[in-house]
This record gives structure tokens, sequence and C-alpha cells, in this order.
């Protein structure tokens, strides 16, 4: 294998000089498909997210068994239509001036099939592609320059969705001196608050020669002020654990994510004021809160609520599978403004970064592992690596992941087809007793989609928390068989909508397609297996025993376009709350009207530009929190409407079932004027209080010609650190400002100053145009560009033109 130029890391020769811990970021790496033709990048990496699109992509000829296939037909886009199958390889060099007593590569996860050599020696390897793992490679480093070579393997049907490729996921360099800490096997956990005070547990594991060493322990808050210490002498390498009290602590929760810092060093002397003769220091955030589930529900911090989550995939749209900050806090940012409170990490290990991201801004999280087992859903997929390699991942996803508190349960596994066997049934309790052997704080789950199956074998009852997936008119049926006394709705609703897309008539059906390749963004089409959204919201109001649910799911991703597995071109999923961009669709507002109790919702749709539909009907909903709303149609009175109260009694599944898919149900939920006759004009909706008082309005207007463009940035400044990113919603409106919503006009980017071009994307599943493009069309009006910086300060300016129009429209940003 060729060695191609490397960037040195000569910054780590007085790392190493003072023998203490010290964490490199390796950014900078070569990268081949061939091992023979290299080009620099910076990871995290994906090396298939920019194309092309291709039917022949991993093209699988399979019956999806989860959708009631029996027959296999040809789907085109189910792992998302991109280059993603095949090998990769990364190299990039170190510079030791002085060799460290321990060195450990640190992945947070690499697609896939990991392989890592250090000069030349093979030095470890991983399976499972979302596996956090290190690799030691003190024993083959040497003084001067060390070549760490990285490849990879992505295998065809292997997945089904879009896994990405690479190294997708940050690389770290950690090393230590003889004596330190092993950081993985530090936990902090809130045993039980009470009168006023918290009280801890903390493990530890010291490495190396502990004689005549200290081992000293502070506790900070989030102000920096020092709330708990403490000081022993250090034990021979081992575990250690101690408890330790916190007065007046500040409990983590999404309303009030404070987080404590743990702050451990090793030293030789200890004085007063520190440290001052240190062999390994390490620090770990975590978050002071408890967690439990009972017939009472589930509650967080002694205080019982109904969870409020969605399911999301790791892919971030038009960014492909390459973890980013900044897109994981705006992607958290819009889901807490609709009131979701609780994200699931669907169906594997999540990375740290977005860990991270959730602690500090409070949204509880369902870690999940597998989506399966030893028996295969796709030809290559993990069922491959389960019996060696389950126990490891397991253990890695807990102990990497454990601290942080934003985690309140552990998934060992979605929908896995071994529920309905003994042999499934002590699977699920051989991995359960794993995740309660490394963190006893947190119940564990998963998602299971076979109710009777799952019951029948005892596999439900085995979980701390069952959850169930979509049939929620089995709920009252399951519930009576588990001794537990409750459940969780894990994956619920799977309603599919495409953003601006409106078919007439609108129609209550879980059989819907259409020859565009776009399901109705009425918010009434389903699956087969699945519902709608008032489904969910019934059980979860009128059941106390539920304790939650997790939608399907927050925003679209790339693979899995159901209903339009078989239809090309279709390479991403219509199940979003957001679209693959991160524009909200109108079930946005529908979830946010029962979910977002601080901040008042209405809206409107459709929109109200329907050339040609003149004098037919074209039906109005309304989403909003308030109970009653009253339309007009260029200024005469449509009528007032009021929700209406509708209940399912425990019956059979059959007549559950029936009673939950009826208009009546939707009525409890969102108010609909079905007989409207399209004429243009304004649209106007007044909402009303529960006293009758008119509280709100809102208004769409018929659109006129396109006129301009309008930018709209998330924010006006961005991060000069190379990796900051700003997403700006291209509009094309008329001359009074309304969006023509169904334009498609072709349009170019242009970045200057202090940042790049990154990415575009329009949401549309059918659109074959390279996210990277700096080129793409309008859907139904809109799409959103992404800005990145490039490590300078200065000004920022992005140009959108479109040459049809013929105006250009330019927004100013900046990267300090």
């Amino acid at each position: 294998m060729k060695r191609p130029f490397i960037l040195l890391l000569s910054v780590l020769s007085c790392v190493v000089q003072a023998q203490n811990r010290q964490e490199t970021n390796l950014r900078t790496w070569q990268f081949s498909r061939d091992s023979v033709h290299w080009q620099p990048v910076t990871v995290p990496h994906d090396w298939a997210i920019s194309g092309p699109f291709d039917k022949k992509w991993d093209l699988q000829c399979v019956a999806i068994t989860q959708n009631g296939e029996q027959k296999a037909t040809e789907k085109s886009g189910r792992s998302g239509a991109l280059p993603w199958i095949g090998k990769g390889f990364y190299q990039t060099e170190l510079t030791f001036e002085t060799l460290p007593s321990h060195a450990w590569l640190a992945f947070d996860g690499a697609m896939a099939e990991p392989k890592v050599y250090v000069n030349g020696h093979f030095a470890g390897e991983w399976k499972y592609g979302y596996t956090p793992f290190r690799i030691d490679a003190t024993r083959w480093l040497k003084k001067g320059r060390n070549l760490i070579t990285v490849t990879l393997n992505n295998v065809e049907e292997s997945s089904r969705w879009y896994p990405g490729a690479g190294l997708y996921r940050p690389v770290k360099l950690v090393t230590t001196g003889e004596t330190h800490f092993d950081s993985w096997a530090t936990f902090v956990r809130t045993e039980r608050i009470e009168a006023g005070k918290a009280i801890l547990k903390v493990d530890f594991q010291t490495v190396g020669p502990m004689k005549g060493r200290l081992v000293r322990g502070r506790i900070i808050d989030d102000r920096g002020n020092l709330v708990a210490s403490f000081s022993r002498p250090a034990a021979p390498s081992g575990l250690n654990e101690l408890t330790v009290t916190v007065k007046k602590p500040h409990c983590w929760s999404p309303e009030t994510p404070r987080l404590y810092t743990l702050d451990l060093a090793i030293c030789r002397e200890c004085g007063s004021k520190g440290p001052t003769l240190v062999d390994d220091r390490q620090q770990q955030r975590f978050g002071i809160r408890t967690v439990s589930v009972s017939k009472a529900g589930f509650q967080l911090n002694g205080v019982a609520r109904k969870i409020k989550g969605v399911c999301l995939h790791h892919d971030l749209g038009p960014l492909g599978a390459a973890v980013n900050k900044a897109a994981l806090i705006r992607q958290i940012r819009l889901l807490k403004d609709m009131g979701c409170d609780a994200i699931r990490t669907s169906h594997n290990i999540p990375s740290t970064l977005q860990m991270e991201v959730c602690d500090s801004m409070g949204m509880m999280v369902m870690a999940e592992s597998f989506d399966m087992w030893r028996y295969p859903k796709c030809k290559n997929g993990y069922a491959r690596f389960f019996q060696a390699w389950s126990e490891r991942d397991i253990e890695n996803l807990v102990r990497c992941h454990r601290n942080h508190p934003s985690i309140i349960m552990w998934s060992i596994g979605n929908e896995i087809p071994e529920q309905g066997s003994a042999e499934g049934r002590e699977m699920a309790r051989n991995l359960q007793a794993i995740c309660h052997r490394l963190d006893p704080t947190r119940p564990v789950t998963q998602g299971m989609d076979r109710a009777e199956a799952a019951l029948k074998s005892g596999f439900a009852q085995e979980m701390d928390v069952p959850g169930f997936n979509y049939r929620v008119y089995k709920y009252d049926t399951n519930i009576t068989q588990l001794p537990a006394g409750f459940l969780l709705g894990a994956e619920t609703a799977s309603t599919v909508s495409s953003r601006g897309v409106y078919k007439f008539p609108a129609r209550i059906t879980d059989k819907a397609t259409y020859s565009d390749g776009q399901c109705s963004s009425y918010d009434t089409e389903y699956c087969g297996w699945s519902n709608l959204p008032e489904a969910d919201f019934l059980m979860q109001e009128d059941r106390p025993w539920t304790i939650g649910q997790f939608v399907w799911t927050g925003f679209d991703y790339l693979g899995e376009p159901t209903p339009y597995d078989e239809f090309w071109p279709s390479r991403s999923s219509y199940f979003g709350i957001f679209d693959l961009a991160g524009i909200p669709k109108d079930r946005y507002y529908l979830y946010r009207s029962e979910w977002n109790k601080q901040a008042h919702t209405l809206h409107l749709l459709p929109h109200w530009t329907w050339n040609g539909r003149e004098g037919m009907e074209t039906p109005v909903f309304v989403y909003t929190d308030y109970p009653c709303a009253e339309l007009f149609l260029n200024g005469k009175s449509l009528g007032r409407k009021c929700k209406q109260a509708y209940t399912v009694a425990p019956g059979t599944p059959n007549e559950e079932k029936r009673r939950l898919e009826t208009k009546e149900l939707l009525q409890r939920y969102r108010l609909m004027w079905d007989d409207v006759k399209y004429e243009p004009g304004e649209l106007k909706v007044i909402a009303y209080d529960a006293s009758g008082k008119a509280v709100a309005t809102q208004q769409i207007m018929t659109a006129g010609l396109p006129d301009h463009l309008v930018l709209e940035a998330d924010r006006n400044s961005i991060h000069a650190d190379g990796d900051d990113l700003c997403f700006v919603t291209v509009s094309l409106v008329d001359a009074k400002g309304t969006l023509i919503p169904t334009a498609d006009n072709a349009l170019s980017f242009d970045v200057s100053g202090a940042a790049t071009f990154k990415a575009a994307c329009n949401g549309d599943a059918t659109s074959l145009e390279p996210f990277t493009e700096p080129r793409m069309k309008l859907f139904n009006g809109k799409l959103v560009v992404i800005v990145q910086s490039n490590r300078q300060r200065g000004d920022i300016t992005l140009t959108v033109t479109d040459k049809s129009l013929g105006k250009h429209a330019t927004l100013k940003l900046k990267a300090d």
C-alpha cells in the first residue's frame, strides 16, 4: 500500500514528555477506494454521500417481512441508492519524539468491519459499524513517524436503510503515562435524591503503579462551583467505588438540563488548591437525576411524565452519516420546539457527539443497539456477527455512554424475529442482564412488533419495559398479560407525507400510492401495519398504563422509501415529521398542538394556490391547541368548528382497529372543513379559547407570479472552526411575499468569504440531484442550503441565483 503524504501531528511530542493524559482529535486523513489513488479528507467523513444516486447500488430483490410481504420484489432505493458498497482505505501519520507509556486509538464508529494497522502491524478490528471501540496501539509505536491505516468493507444487502460509509464518526488518539485511569470504567450514578441532597456512587479504575499516590476527586457544577470533594490513598490497580453527597442538587431534566463535572486525578502531591504532581487526570460530565418505571408510570426525578418521543436514524440527510454537532443541535432545537422530549436512536448505537448534545440541550434518549440478532432480516446483516460479537457490542454501548444523563433506557433490539421463541427469551434475558451488570440505574427495553408471539413465549414479560411497535389496537389485550402493569409505544404512527403535496380526495387510507411517487400532506395516509397520529394520542391520553411513545420518525432519512419501495426514483423515507432538509411538514404542527404546552399552535392547510380547481372541493384542516376555530374564505364565514370528544372502549382488537381509523377520531384532535369549494383569494382562520374569546388568527393567500427569493438562516454567525454549519432556507415568493407553493425552479449557489458551500437539499424523496453540487431545484417552493465555516474569521456571503427568473438574492453571515 502506497504511503500518501500526511499532515504530521508533531504537537504530540510535548504531550508525551509530560506523561499526562492527552486526547487528540485525528481529523486529517488520506482516503482511497483502491489503496492507490488518494485524496485528503476530514474525518468525520462519508465517502458515499456525494453520489451519484443510481438504482444499481445495493439493488435488493427481497420480501420485507416486517411489512407483511410474502413475495420478493425489486427494492431499488432500500438503502439509499448511493455508492456505499465496497472497500475504503484511510491513512494518517503520527510523530513522536518521546513515546507515551500507553496509546489508544478510540473510534466512535466506523462503517463497516474496520481493521486497524499501526506501522503495518494488525492492531485490532471490530465488526459492527455503529459500535465505539478502542485499539491499544502502544506496542507498535516507534519514535518518529508512525503510519495508521484503517480498512473498511461494506457488503451488499447488509443494511435495510442507508448506513453511510467510512470514518463517519470521530477518531481520537488517547495517550497516558504508566499510571492512569481507564476512562470507560469511570461511572457516576445517582443512587437517590432525598432531603435536599443527592447520594452519588462514583466508580473508577486505576491502572499501573499506585504506591505513594492519592486519588483526588472534585465535583463542580455548571456555574463553576465546587460542590463536593474527596481524597483517598490509591488502591492497587483495580475498580474503586465510593459514595459522594451533593447538597441542594440541580436535577437534570429536559426542562432544566443542568450538568456537573467529575474531576479525577491520580497525584503524588495533592495540596489544598489541587494536585501539584499529577500522573493522570480525567474529567467526566454527568447529570444528577433518577429514572424509574412501575405501575405508577415512567418517572424522572420522582415525577411521572409520559414520554413524547421520536425515532431518529443516524444519517443527517444531505450530510449523510458523517456526524456534525451543528446539524445535531438544529435537530434537537426543532424537536424541542415541537414539544418533543425524547429520541430513540433507531436502530443503532448512537454517536458520542449526539449524546453530548442531548445532555446539554435536554433531550431524553432511548439508546438502541441492534436491528437483528441471529436471524437475518437482510442477507448480510448483523446476524453474521451476533453470536461472537453481540455481548462485546452491548458492553461497549453501555460502558461508553452510561455517564450521559440524557439516556433514560437501553434498547437491546428492534422487531427481533426470535421474539416468539424460548431461545429468543433467553437471548433477551442475557443481553438485559449485561446492561444491568454494567448499569443498575436504567431499565432495558426493545421494540416488539409481534405482540401475540412475544407474549406467548414470555419474551415481552422478560423486559424491564415492554415496548410494542404499532398495532396500538392490541394494547388493551397486551396489558392484561404484562405483570409489569405498563407498556411503551416503542415505535408508533408511521404516517407518511411529502411536504407541500396534497392529494384529492383527502381520504384515510393505508394503501395510497401515486404516479409521482409522493404522499399526501393531509396526514391521512399510513402503512398497512401502522396508523395515524391520533390513534397514539388517544391511547397515551386515555390509558393510564401507557408510559409514552416514540414516533416513526422525527426526520425523513435516506433509504426505506415506503410506500414506494419498488418505485424509481425514490430513495428516502416519507415517515418524517420534518423532511430530509429539516423543513417541517404539516404534521409537525399536529404534534406541536398536542405536545408543546408552553406555546400556542395555529396552522392552516393546505396552501391556497390551486389554478384549475376553481369550484372543486378542497378540504381545509386546522391544527391547533385551541378548542375551536372559525374559517373564512374571502371574508365569508364557512362556520365555526370545535374538537369533538371521542373514546375507544376496550374491546376486541378488530373492533378497536376499526374505531381508531375513523374520521370521528381525527375530529378529537383536528378541525376539518371537508366541503370547501376552492376560489382564489384569502383563506383565514380565527381560533377561540374555551371561553369563546377570539385569541389567534392566521391567513394564507393565493400566490401571484414568482417575484423574488427569500433567504432565512437558522443563525447569523458561526464558529470559525471548520466544522460549524449554517442552514439557510430558500423560498420563492410573489411580490407580496406569498410562497409559490408548487415552484420547482432550478437554483445555483455561491459562497464567498470565510466559508464554503457544503450541501443542499429540497426534501423531495424522488430527487436524484447530488446534495454536494451547488445547484438544485426547489421542491414545492423551498430548499435548504448548508454553509460550512473554513477556519477563517470574517464575513460570509451566500448568493442564490434563479436564472429562469433572472434574479438573485444574497445573505450576509459571519464566522468568528
